[in-house]
């Protein structure tokens, strides 16, 4: 069961596309394909990180 706030939230999202159910469940996938290509963006960026912290150290 939903708490009373994300029935709040879901109420205004539905509101924000002028009560088009369809509409509110489109944009928020958007969003959350937006939200993982980001969180793919930052995995690969920590990774990259990673890797180069392995890197043996030389000295010049």
């Amino acid at each position: 069961m939903a708490s009373k706030r994300t029935d709040i939230v879901i109420e205004r999202i539905i509101a924000s596309c002028d009560g088009n159910l369809h509409g509110a469940l489109e944009a928020l996938l958007l969003v959350n394909e937006h939200l993982e290509a980001e969180l793919y963006r930052l995995y690969a960026a920590v990774s990259l990180a990673d890797q180069m912290d392995r890197q043996p150290k030389t000295v010049h």
